[in-house]
């Protein structure tokens, strides 16, 4: 099979295990709100969700193209597979009920969605510009994927993943793989 068209692949993949995370938070927060606030910060939340992303990735794609840190990014990406495969295989997410939510203060819940992009995009970010290597398009394809999975279809995705629990192991799989192809480049070069 051709490069691209598995890189395209591993993309997706990692997109659909990891970009509705993001939504799910901001979701979660604004739900302790009153309609109006809960809007803005839906809004503002994905707002800063993309701005993230798109700061991200432009720093990602940049390091990894330096030798050593390839090998970093691929043991993050291990730590997050390992993560992955705590939290969503084996079934030991938190409930939604674990999330205390401050609704005494929009400025109070803006920070927290904002903590909780900053650490979800990263994990995200890294899958995919490690996945795209040096394809520029594909990196600019997977970031705009995870950016219309967080805001559009992270309900739909989180019940795919519950329902087909394979698309979950795939997703684990392409991070996998993703992390060893980093870490092997890297030691390759050193050598």
């Amino acid at each position: 099979m051709n490069e691209p068209i598995i890189i395209f692949f591993q993309i997706v993949l990692i997109d659909l295990v990891l970009a509705g995370d993001n939504a799910i938070i901001i979701g979660m927060v604004a739900s302790q709100f009153k309609d109006k606030q809960r809007k803005k910060i839906i809004f503002w939340g994905i707002s800063a969700a993309v701005v993230l992303r798109i700061i991200f990735t432009l720093i990602a794609a940049y390091l990894l193209q330096i030798n050593g840190l390839r090998l970093v990014g691929g043991i993050l990406l291990l730590f997050i597979a390992y993560k992955l495969y705590k939290n969503v295989i084996n079934n030991e997410k938190k409930s939604e009920n674990n999330l205390k939510v401050d609704n005494s203060s929009f400025f109070k819940a803006m920070i927290m969605v904002i903590i909780a992009d900053v650490t979800m995009s990263i994990d995200n970010v890294l899958g995919v510009a490690g996945a795209a290597k040096n394809h520029y398009i594909l990196l600019i394809f997977g970031l705009a994927l995870s950016i219309i999975l967080m805001a559009t279809a992270a309900s739909l995705v989180s019940k795919l993943i519950k329902k087909y629990r394979w698309i979950a192991w795939l997703g684990l799989l392409a991070i996998l793989v993703v992390a060893i192809d980093l870490i092997y480049i890297d030691l390759i070069n050193f050598i």
